[in-house]
């Protein structure tokens, strides 16, 4: 059943609660008591010495407060354009400082140390790809790390020995988004890894990522699967090298 509302009831709809616009006016109406306050606390101790001072400020007072009650509309008017320029000055203060972050974050990217290893691995060929893990390898401190992927390489791609003198046997999948590196992949380096290239630390970059059950096994196996995610931190300098992550993880030789 429609309640009837008398027409003139409601001059103007009030807008939607505005969380921000309310704290802002409570703080500024606290201000201006605090800030009365003194004043009148100042007036009253001055009115003894300067009575004709203090009868003057008090009828400045009541011709102050007689105009606002006449003209509190545009009081309030005049409130919400001072809080609306506020909001805009802490708004325009947010936005130049995301600015300069996106203007930081772009120089980073566009340096040459970083620009040199934005690589996008997925579209380099499987030999190419080899070399590009390779070449992180020595990039951070594997500097005898070499491709020896081929026939009968019995899943060692890359091989090179750590900064602290582990050997690192590397086993690289460049494959599609939508194919990742299964179980049987990671079964078939399990078997040679460690008993025939004698690793120390054993990893698996895959440019698919990798199924839950692979990495199920790897875990089993201490093999350290690295994804596109992964591999992409490792390349930008926002990861560890691999031996690294491993000796946190204290993933080794089972």
């Amino acid at each position: 059943m429609a309640i009837p509302i008398r027409r003139g009831s409601i001059h103007r709809r009030r807008g939607p609660f505005d969380l921000r616009r309310t704290t802002f006016g409570f703080a500024l109406i606290a201000l201006v008591l605090a800030g009365g306050g003194m004043a009148l606390q100042a007036a009253w101790r001055s009115a003894g010495r300067h009575p004709v001072a203090a009868g003057l400020v008090i009828a400045l007072l009541l011709v102050a407060a007689l105009l606002v009650l006449r003209r509190r509309r545009r009081a309030r008017r005049i409130a919400e354009a001072v809080t609306d320029a506020a909001y805009g000055i802490v708004d325009a203060g947010i936005a130049e400082l995301d600015a300069a972050e996106a203007a930081r974050e772009e120089r980073r990217l566009a340096s040459p140390e970083v620009a040199a290893h934005l690589v996008d691995y997925a579209q380099l060929d499987p030999y190419a790809f080899e070399e590009a893990v390779a070449e992180l390898c020595r990039r951070d401190g594997c500097a005898d790390a070499e491709v020896v992927g081929g026939a009968g390489d019995l899943g060692a791609d890359v091989v090179g020995t750590t900064p602290d003198g582990r050997r690192l046997v590397v086993q690289c999948k460049r494959y599609g988004a939508d194919n990742r590196a299964g179980s049987q992949d990671l079964q078939r380096f399990g078997g040679t890894c460690y008993a025939v290239h004698e690793a120390d630390i054993a990893l698996v970059v895959s440019t698919g990522g990798f199924t839950e059950p692979a990495l199920e096994y790897a875990e089993q196996c201490a093999i350290l699967c690295y994804g596109p995610e992964e591999l992409a931190a490792w390349s930008e300098g926002g990861a560890p090298p691999p031996w690294e992550t491993a000796a946190v993880s204290g993933l080794s030789v089972p």
